[in-house]
């Protein structure tokens, strides 16, 4: 478990949100899957919601049109900078895109949506009253975000250059194109996921249960769908789509399950 109070260090994942098309049924599937409660805020950008775990904020609900999430719906990772505008401006110099310039929202942050090389987007996160996710590697909350493209070259060498990651192979998974991010300070952020069957890049997430295959059953009885459990090397995974389309994953950590 780890309570996040202050603003996380260049480049970690520090927020997550989700645009859907009935703000009303995602509140209940998310409810349902994670025991989720809500807090309805505005910004300059309209409505949206705030997710809470035990009062603590995990992550962002927010209204789009129908249209806007057919076939484009995930979870949209944020990381963290100190300067929204600055790192925007090097993102652009290092070969991604400005798609949404920087902009406050509310009184809980500075965001700028981007993308990289590879078409992946993300957004910046510059918190101010909101530091990011509240609680964050614990069940029903944020774990891990990696990122899954065709072509994961580009992609590493522009995060090492915008971040300043380090680029570590995985021992523990011979078979896969798979390279660890690390933060100067030698943490781990996530990874790149060479996968050549890939038909876009995207930031994947995944969140943290107590029971995988409970977690399943609960997201087939609220309007979901899910795969079949699998174990994987660092804990049992399977994954989540949501009443939306919205795909992501869930795992049961050795540590988690006690």
């Amino acid at each position: 478990m780890s309570k996040i109070s202050t603003n996380q260090p260049l480049g970690t994942p520090t927020w997550i949100e989700l645009g859907v098309p009935d703000l009303d049924r995602a509140k209940d599937f998310y409810r349902a899957l994670f025991g989720w409660e809500y807090e309805e805020r505005s910004a300059a950008t309209g409505p949206f919601t705030l997710c809470l775990l035990r009062g603590r904020r995990v992550a962002a609900l927010r209204p789009v049109s129908a249209a806007d999430v057919e076939g484009e719906s995930w979870w949209h990772v944020h990381v963290a900078t100190d300067d929204c505008d600055g790192t925007a401006k090097q993102i652009a110099v290092s070969g991604g895109r400005v798609l949404v310039p920087p902009a406050d929202v509310a009184d809980l942050g500075r965001t700028a949506v981007v993308a990289d090389p590879t078409g992946a987007r993300f957004s910046l996160w510059q918190g101010r009253t909101l530091p990011g996710c509240e609680l964050v590697n614990e069940p029903c909350a944020l774990v891990r975000n990696d990122l899954a493209c065709p072509d994961p070259g580009p992609a590493r060498r522009f995060y090492a250059t915008v971040f300043d990651f380090t680029l570590d192979g995985n021992d523990d998974l011979p078979d896969f194109d798979f390279t660890f991010l690390r933060r100067p300070d030698g943490h781990e952020i996530g990874g790149v996921f060479g996968d050549p069957t890939a038909t876009a890049s995207r930031w994947q997430t995944v969140f943290e249960v107590a029971d995988t295959d409970e977690l399943v059953s609960r997201a087939l009885a609220a309007g979901g769908t899910a795969g079949t459990p699998e174990d994987a090397p660092y804990g049992r995974m399977a994954p989540i789509t949501d009443p939306f389309g919205t795909a992501f994953s869930v795992i049961t950590r050795p540590s988690a399950a006690g």
